[in-house]
């Protein structure tokens, strides 16, 4: 990966006797996403608040942007746009006014302000809601603004700590279909989260926070394939089949009813390349085929002890 927005070395952070941050190491590549994956509590936002010069660790190194985060901090901060848990909107204003402040505020913008505003407005939706006061406005819409005010001045690279939580599911799916046209057109996206689905509908790379310390990192697929109960299914047309097929592959289970056999195996091209030969050898031929992996729940499970739910208590 030799285009990097953000890296990290050796990130560490504690509040008094407690460590929040045990060492942590992170590359993130251009114009990707990159999932943060943790319960509450596991140091995620504080993780984002160093990277983003809110808060200084006391050990390691990062850059973000090509700008070291302790040393240039003002060049970090006109590089990044950052939303936090909360929507930082105000809400006697309306949305067209929070978003005109934003853009007032903002001394590197040249050009029509009010033009930035409306077409703001317009990308997330918010044309005909824009002239309200943000206490009428749902939560989705809260954070669809909170958003829009991130982005005046086109930062390159965006931190979203939790960006929906407390969303219901087509607020969620909203705000993804957003991110996903920020990506496209270059942006950087840094993602704290700790909804599974969110992180495997997302990201390009995850990282597993738990207790301060990264426990693992990968694809989506990557971290499954890490994870026991991978396995290829075969579907056979009688029983004679699934009997010889059984016969012919070792540690396969056969489900007589279901005729089909199970393969454990890492569900990589060359588990199942040898497992086609070996049909092969034997003049077998599989009504179907499919490979079966855990999910990131069970990823989740098997590298922290706990999944996200239970954890965030």
């Amino acid at each position: 990966m030799t285009n990097l927005a953000i890296t990290a070395s050796g990130l560490r952070k504690a509040y008094k006797d407690k460590v929040v941050l045990d060492g942590i190491d992170l590359s993130v590549g251009a114009g990707t996403i990159f999932a943060l994956l943790g319960p509450n509590g596991a140091g995620k936002t504080t993780t984002v608040n160093i990277l983003t010069t809110l808060a200084q660790a006391d050990a390691g190194t990062a850059q973000v942007a090509g700008h070291d985060i302790a040393t240039e901090t003002k060049a970090v901060r006109a590089s990044i746009g950052v939303t936090g848990q909360f929507a930082a909107v105000d809400e006697l204003l309306t949305g067209q006014e929070n978003l005109q402040l934003m853009v007032d505020l903002n001394r590197r913008i040249s050009g029509d302000r009010k033009r930035i505003v409306g077409d703001l407005l317009e990308r997330f939706d918010l044309v005909e809601a824009g002239p309200k006061p943000v206490s009428t406005y749902s939560g989705g819409m809260r954070r669809k603004l909170d958003l829009a005010m991130t982005l005046v001045g086109n930062p390159r690279i965006i931190f979203l700590d939790e960006p929906t939580t407390g969303l219901d599911p087509r607020s969620r799916r909203t705000m993804w279909t957003i991110i996903r046209e920020l990506v496209a057109d270059g942006v950087t996206i840094f993602l704290t989260t700790q909804y599974l689905e969110e992180a495997d509908q997302l990201a390009d790379r995850i990282a597993v926070l738990d207790q301060g310390r990264l426990v693992a990192e990968g694809t989506a697929d990557e971290l499954k394939r890490q994870i026991p109960g991978t396995h290829v299914q075969l579907r056979f047309a009688g029983a004679a089949e699934l009997d010889e097929a059984a016969q012919a592959i070792d540690g396969s289970t056969k489900d007589e009813d279901a005729l089909t056999l199970r393969v454990p195996g890492d569900g990589g091209t060359k588990s199942v390349r040898a497992i086609l030969d070996r049909l092969d050898e034997h003049s077998l031929n599989a009504e179907e085929f499919s490979v079966h992996t855990p999910d990131l729940d069970d990823v989740f499970l098997a590298l922290t002890g706990h999944t996200t739910e239970v954890a965030a208590k």
